[in-house]
C-alpha cells in the first residue's frame, strides 16, 4: 500500500499495517455530508484498492487532482490498499481522524467493507464505484459507463481488421466489463459481419504482464486489432506491428502508429457534481450513472488516428457519434459474459 500526499495537510493516521495516510487540516469542526459552508474548501479523500497507475482508479484520481488544482478541494489519497480487509481499516481511520467532507474510491472487491464504514459515518459523503445501488443518506455509486465509445471503437476495429479476427483482453467477466466487451464486439461485427471476436479475461484488475501474454495468445490465433481493456495489451500489439484500441484514457501516447483510438472515461462531471452538491448542502445518495456517459460528458472517443483507418470508417463513426449525442441512437447494454470467452492467458 502506498501513501501519497496531494496537499499540505500533514497528520499521521496509524494503520494496522504500520502505514501512514494523509489527514486533517480542517478547523476541528464537525463535517456533514450535506456540506458545512458554500464558501469553505471541501476536504476530499481518495481510497483506491489498486495502484494509481491502474487506469480505472487513475481516472478518478485525475479528476480530483483537477479540482484540487482549481482550488475547489483539499485532496489526499491512499492507493494500492488491496482487498484483504485493509480498505475497512483505512476508511475507519480516515473518517475518525480526518473527518473529510467526501470520500471517493472503488468499492469493487471491497463492497461490504465500504458500505459498512459509510453506514457508520453518515456525516461524510461516500461516493464509490460499485455495481450495486446507492444507500441513503450518504452512499452514492458510479461506474464507467463507456460502452458507447467502446462500440464506436469497435466499428473502427472491425473495419481495420485484415485478418477478420479482433481480440479483447479484459479484467474480470463482471457486468461493468462485459458491457464494454459486448459493445466493442457489436461495433466490430456491424462494420465487418465476417469478423471473429476473441475475448480473454485475465482475472486481475492490474497485471500488465498477464495481459500482454493474453494478447500475444490472441495474436497467435490471428487477431490483428486488439481492444486493450487492461494495461499491457498495447505493448503486445506494438511489438507485432498490429493495431490496438485503448481504454479509460487516451492511450495514443503509449504507442505511435498502433493505437487507433481509445474509449475514454472522464470523472470530471461526476466529481464536479458531487462537490457542488455537498458545498450547497443538497447532497443525496444517488446512482450517478448518467454522469459517466456521452450525454453528460463523462464518456468520449479519443481522437482517431485517421492514418490507421479508412475514410469511410471514420465517417461512419462521426455520423453514429452525432446520433448518440442527439439521442437518436442508443448503444445496446449487454452485461452478460461474452459468448466463447476464455479465462487466463
Amino acid at each position: 500500500m502506498k501513501v501519497r500526499y496531494l496537499n499540505f495537510r500533514v497528520v499521521a493516521i496509524a494503520l494496522a499495517l504500520g502505514l501512514v495516510a494523509a489527514a486533517c487540516g480542517s478547523d476541528g469542526g464537525e463535517s456533514d455530508a450535506a456540506g458545512d459552508s458554500e464558501d469553505s474548501t471541501l476536504v476530499v479523500f481518495g481510497a483506491y484498492a489498486t495502484a494509481i497507475e491502474e487506469p480505472w482508479d487513475g481516472v478518478i484520481h485525475s479528476a480530483l487532482l483537477g479540482l484540487e488544482e482549481s482550488g475547489d478541494i483539499e485532496y489526499s489519497f491512499v492507493d494500492d490498499i488491496g482487498y484483504a480487509g485493509d480498505m475497512s481499516r483505512v476508511l475507519t481511520e480516515v473518517a475518525a481522524q480526518d473527518s473529510p467532507d467526501i470520500i471517493f474510491g472503488d468499492a469493487f472487491g471491497n463492497e461490504e467493507a465500504v458500505r459498512e464504514v459509510a453506514a457508520s459515518n453518515t456525516e461524510i459523503a461516500f461516493v464509490f464505484g460499485s455495481g450495486g445501488g446507492p444507500v441513503e443518506p450518504n452512499f452514492s455509486v458510479f461506474d464507467n459507463w463507456i460502452h458507447e465509445p467502446a462500440y464506436l471503437a469497435g466499428l473502427l476495429a472491425g473495419g481495420a481488421s485484415e485478418s477478420n479476427v479482433v481480440g479483447i483482453v479484459a479484467g474480470f467477466p463482471v457486468p461493468e466489463v462485459n458491457r464494454l466487451a459486448n459493445a466493442f464486439a457489436e461495433g466490430a461485427q456491424e462494420a465487418n459481419p465476417d469478423v471473429e471476436v476473441l475475448t480473454t479475461f485475465i482475472n486481475s484488475w492490474f497485471d500488465p504482464a498477464t495481459a500482454r501474454e493474453a494478447a500475444l495468445a490472441q495474436i497467435d490465433a490471428g487477431a490483428d486489432v486488439l481492444f486493450a481493456e487492461r494495461f499491457g495489451v498495447i505493448e503486445a500489439a506494438q511489438e507485432n506491428g498490429l493495431l490496438a484500441v485503448g481504454n479509460m484514457s487516451d492511450q495514443s501516447g503509449l504507442a505511435e502508429s498502433t493505437v487507433i483510438t481509445s474509449a475514454v472515461w472522464s470523472m470530471g462531471p461526476t466529481t464536479g457534481y458531487v462537490v457542488d452538491q455537498v458545498r450547497a448542502g443538497s447532497y443525496q445518495a444517488q446512482d450517478l450513472k448518467d454522469f459517466s456517459m456521452i450525454g453528460k460528458g463523462g464518456a468520449s472517443l479519443a481522437p482517431v488516428d485517421t492514418s490507421l483507418v479508412s475514410a469511410d470508417a471514420a465517417e461512419l463513426v462521426e455520423a453514429r457519434l452525432a446520433e448518440i449525442e442527439s439521442g437518436v441512437y442508443r448503444v445496446n447494454i449487454d452485461e452478460a459474459e461474452p459468448a466463447g470467452s476464455s479465462q487466463g492467458s
